[in-house]
Parts: C-alpha cells; sequence; structure tokens
C-alpha cells in the first residue's frame, strides 16, 4: 500500500486495534503512565519532615527544586503523550504532504526534547537523593515513593528516544512520488478540484433538422 508519512490517502476508517498494536501508540502509552507514576509519587509522598518540625520539605535533600521538576514534568510529558496520542489518531485524516511532514518533525524533536528532559530528571533526582541526609528522614517515610520516581524517570528516557526513533523512521518514508506530491490535497477536501457542474439537457428540437444541410454528414457519390 502507497503511503505519505507512514499512513495512506486521507478518507480511510480509524481501526482502533491496529492502532493499538503500533510500537509508537505503544510507547506513548507507556510514557503517558509513567508520567502519571512520577507525579504521583512525588506529588503525595514527596514532602515529609522531622518529628520535631511542623512544616514539610522535599525529600530528594530537602531541595524544594528536585520536587517541583519532578511534578512539573510529570504534568507536562502527561499532556503532551495526550496530544501527541490524539494527534496519531488524526494523522490518516491529514491530506496535505507537507502539513504531515510537519506533524513528524514535530514529533522527532519534542519526542527528543522529552528524552534529554527525564535524562536531567533522572541524574538531579538520583543525586539529590544519594546525598539526603538521615536524620531529615528518620521514620523513612516515602523512601519507595521516591525510588519509584527516580527509575521511572530513568525508563522515561528510553520511551521518549523510542517515539523519536519511530517518528524519524516515518519521516525517511517521506512520500511516495506515485501516489503523493508535496503539494497533494485530498480532492474531496480541495474546492479547486471539483468538477464542474452538469449542463442541462434541453431535449431534440425540431429546428435542428431543418437547418441541418447535410455538410458534415455521409454525401451520395456521382457513377
Amino acid at each position: 500500500m502507497e503511503q505519505a508519512y507512514g499512513a495512506g490517502k486521507a478518507g480511510g476508517t480509524f481501526d482502533p486495534i491496529t492502532f493499538f498494536q503500533q510500537p509508537q501508540a505503544i510507547l506513548r502509552i507507556v510514557s503517558w503512565i509513567f508520567s502519571i507514576v512520577i507525579f504521583g509519587c512525588i506529588a503525595n509522598e514527596g514532602y515529609v519532615n522531622r518529628p520535631d518540625e511542623v512544616e514539610e520539605h522535599c525529600i530528594f535533600n530537602r531541595n524544594q527544586n528536585a520536587c517541583n521538576y519532578a511534578v512539573g514534568m510529570g504534568a507536562l510529558a502527561f499532556l503532551c503523550c495526550a496530544a501527541f496520542m490524539a494527534l496519531d489518531v488524526y494523522f490518516p485524516q491529514i491530506s496535505s504532504v507537507k502539513d504531515r511532514k510537519k506533524a513528524v518533525l514535530a514529533d522527532i524533536g519534542i519526542s527528543a526534547f522529552w528524552s534529554f528532559v527525564w535524562f536531567v530528571g533522572f541524574c538531579f533526582l538520583a543525586n539529590q537523593w544519594q546525598v539526603a541526609k538521615p536524620e531529615d528522614n528518620p521514620l523513612k517515610e516515602g523512601g519507595d515513593a521516591a525510588r519509584a520516581a527516580i527509575t521511572f524517570a530513568f525508563f522515561s528516557i528510553f520511551t521518549w528516544a523510542g517515539q523519536a526513533f519511530f517518528a524519524f523512521q516515518r519521516y525517511k518514508l517521506g512520500a511516495s512520488s506515485s501516489l503523493f506530491s508535496q503539494d497533494y490535497t485530498d480532492p474531496s477536501q480541495d474546492p479547486a478540484g471539483a468538477p464542474a457542474a452538469a449542463t442541462e439537457y434541453t431535449g431534440y428540437n425540431a429546428d435542428m433538422e431543418a437547418n441541418y444541410d447535410g455538410s458534415g454528414g455521409y454525401q451520395n457519390q456521382d457513377y
């Protein structure tokens, strides 16, 4: 089947089973779940205090920036996954090859960016967890949540890198020249390509026969 950037001509039916079996869709769902886990772990159990204190502090060495980074990036990654999932569903309906190319390039850039963001986040959280003082959390509260956030931040590096890889594979596929061109637009969505309105049939008129002189037809020959 001839395709443009991994999808056929616009107007096809959406098959959810086939869609969710695609590697890129699976990675988006996994990244989406990871972002929820990171956000939830820090938001719910990422703040602790000493027995003699009332105010709670970030579990990562009492560095508020570490918790803010994890919560903020987790929430933004969640929204970004949802947005790209919606784009994946709509992508086969995009009739313009130029628009498809822009969408694929955006996917490559943003996925690579998020892979870098989670690499930084993993290094930051792991470092702050390593230097955290035991006396700041004598009851060892929230330890499992902190380790889970670090672990899933590490896994997120590869899930987003995988999304960038599959988007790059779609970009390499490009558009099939026999079916699409860079200026291709689905005829059903192009007003200029609509067929002209049919002219009305006027029917047979007796004057047509009276005015016909036979110049265009067969003429008898004298032998």
